[in-house]
């Protein structure tokens, strides 16, 4: 239904301060939003060669002696859990980016891992995990006989 002046060229233009407050306070909302979402954690990066692999992943405040790395065949799993910080009596958080609680990663890799001589580190917040590939997955040299 048609109203008649309702949409006069002043009240149209009158509109553009409160859609530009209204602008200002989604993009206000959505810049607290946590910019991790949908990434599972840790974080990781893996690389490697012709032997085997190596995984970093980004383990800050976690007691290296409760997690649990396991491997078969050719997936990785490690978990653990990170405390949350607790609060003092009174307190309440500004801002909250880390998270706490538990956690598991599995990682399929393109070859059988030999899970004899898997290796670990923890240091300054990083895990890093030497994955050497089994015999039967590494390259081999063939000898060409001549007669």
């Amino acid at each position: 239904m048609f109203v008649p002046g309702i949409w006069k060229v002043g009240n149209a233009f009158g509109s553009f301060p409160e859609i530009k407050r209204l602008q200002r306070d989604m993009n206000r909302l959505f810049a607290e939003m946590p910019t991790a979402a949908g990434r599972e954690y840790p974080a990781i990066n893996v690389w490697g060669g012709e032997h085997g692999y190596v995984l970093t992943a980004e383990l800050p405040g976690i007691d290296a002696s409760k997690l649990d790395i396991s491997v078969v065949g050719d997936t990785l799993t490690f978990r653990g859990s990170r405390e949350f910080e607790p609060l003092r009596e009174g307190e309440t958080y500004h801002r909250q980016e880390r998270s706490g609680g538990r956690f598991s990663r599995t990682l399929q890799l393109p070859f059988q891992i030999d899970a004899e001589k898997v290796t670990a580190r923890y240091e300054k917040g990083i895990l890093t995990l030497t994955l050497p590939k089994t015999a039967a997955e590494k390259p081999r040299k063939i000898t060409i006989k001549a007669e």
